[in-house]
């Protein structure tokens, strides 16, 4: 008479142990469901997260900046944000439970998109021209930097404030002159809003003068002490999405789309592409592994960061960045 009720009160108590076993990890994206994250839903729909006992759900973000006080206050364990941003938030914060674990973007895709048809191929055509730049966004962030480096008269240049939304949209209709932005989401949506390619100038900022890193998944240290086998086995299947969206762009932004049915499957093939080939995939990630950082080239990034951001003291790597939970098999090599 009771063996009809226990056997389904068995199997609830068997599924809720299977989930209990499951580490929740919540990430954090620094951008809108778009070609760039469709690595991470590949790792989701690969089983890569599932394999090392962790269940992820990802949410979207609203810039570079967004993801630091949402890992930094426990809201999300892990995220994904600019490193550059980082470092004066933890001068202004200091102490604060924060810090990146794995660079995604060794060369950042800071840019100053403009158009040729208005005067702006080079980083001196700015000088007399309106530049649209959204506060929160990471490309504006480093833009002191990018100025210092190539001898820019802020005084001869225009900066309007603009949105995220109409960015593109005031530069294809000539409102203003050039914005700042990812190089891969400012140049295709100006694409997608039929701006002629031929008219479209992409001024990478690391190809003129800035030796800054880029976007790094970044982890709350106090979640980190108590989860460290659940951070690497993070970073280890991130490394496996990634390398499974190189291998095919297109399937991976197929598991985008299953979280974004909006989007296009062309475009957001050729932005992860774009990303792949500018930001990720670059000859020192080809031979040490994607993740990692040149110590060298940080203390370059950082003394540029200090000449052009209002901090209270020298910035030290290693507040801002650790290699200790990165994954040691092999995995992080992405070709």
């Amino acid at each position: 008479m009771f063996l009809k009720p226990l056997v389904p009160a068995f199997l609830l108590a068997f599924g809720a142990t299977a989930a209990a076993a499951q580490t929740a990890m919540p990430f954090a994206l620094d951008w809108k469901f778009e070609g760039p994250a469709a690595p991470y839903f590949q790792a989701i729909d690969s089983g890569f997260y599932a394999e090392e006992g962790l269940e992820v759900e990802i949410a979207a973000g609203q810039g570079s900046l967004d993801a630091i006080p949402k890992v930094a206050t426990g809201a999300y364990p892990v995220g994904l944000a600019d490193i550059n941003s980082l470092v004066p938030f933890l001068d202004k914060n200091p102490g604060a439970p924060v810090i990146a674990v794995m660079m995604v973007y060794d060369k950042p895709p800071f840019a100053v998109v403009g158009l040729k048809s208005r005067g702006v191929e080079a980083p001196k055509d700015l000088e007399g021209k309106v530049l649209g730049a959204p506060p929160p966004d990471g490309a504006w962030a480093q833009f002191p930097a990018f100025a210092k480096a190539n001898d820019l008269d802020m005084g001869k240049i225009t900066v309007e404030p603009v949105g995220f939304p109409t960015r593109e949209p005031m530069l294809a209709e000539g409102k203003v002159d050039a914005v700042t932005g990812f190089s891969f989401s400012s140049f295709l949506n100006l694409v997608r809003l039929g701006v002629p390619e031929d008219d479209i100038s992409t001024i990478l900022m690391a190809d003129h003068g800035v030796a800054l890193y880029g976007n790094a998944v970044i982890v709350n240290t106090d979640f980190a002490k108590d989860n460290p086998e659940a951070v690497t086995g993070f970073l280890r299947a991130t490394a496996k999405g990634w390398k499974a969206a190189i291998a095919d762009p297109q399937a991976a932004v197929k598991a985008m789309l299953e979280r974004n049915p909006a989007a296009d499957l062309d475009l957001e093939t050729r932005r992860l592409q774009l990303a792949i080939d500018a930001n990720v995939l670059t000859d020192w990630v080809k031979s040490n592994g994607m993740g990692g950082i040149d110590p060298e080239r940080m203390q370059t990034a950082l003394g540029q960061l200090q000449e052009t951001t209002d901090l209270s003291s020298a910035p030290d790597a290693a507040l801002y960045f650790t290699d200790s939970y990165l994954p040691t098999d092999g995995s992080l090599m992405l070709e």
